[in-house]
């Protein structure tokens, strides 16, 4: 990981990762793997885990994946439509809610 990703890193990670280091390094060996294991870019992949932070309402996770797939070369008009495309499986206030959270991305930037 990269200094500047390392001072992106919400304070309680780094402290779960201070408290707990083997247990964050399989997790993120485990973020390797699934990336490396099939045939997906990964923009792709972060899209796809946004979702999937935007279904769980993981608002750290939004974040994380916003910013990734931002690096990863996702436009923010993709980002938008990955989880607008969610309004009939999630519903809406659970997808205006990710939309917050992505502006709050993007406000930091």
């Amino acid at each position: 990981m990269t200094e500047e990703n390392e001072k992106r890193l919400p304070r309680h990670y780094v402290s779960l990762r201070s408290e707990y280091p083997k247990v964050c390094a399989a997790l993120e060996g485990l973020g390797t793997a699934v990336r490396e294991a099939g045939p997906l870019d990964l923009k792709t992949g972060h899209l796809i885990q946004l979702a999937g932070a935007a279904t769980n309402r993981s608002e750290g996770s939004v974040h994380s994946h916003v910013r990734r797939a931002l690096e990863a070369g996702a436009t923010l008009e993709e980002i938008r439509h990955a989880v607008i495309l969610l309004s009939s499986t999630i519903g809406f206030p659970a997808v205006a809610a990710t939309l917050s959270w992505i502006d709050e991305v993007l406000d930091k930037s």
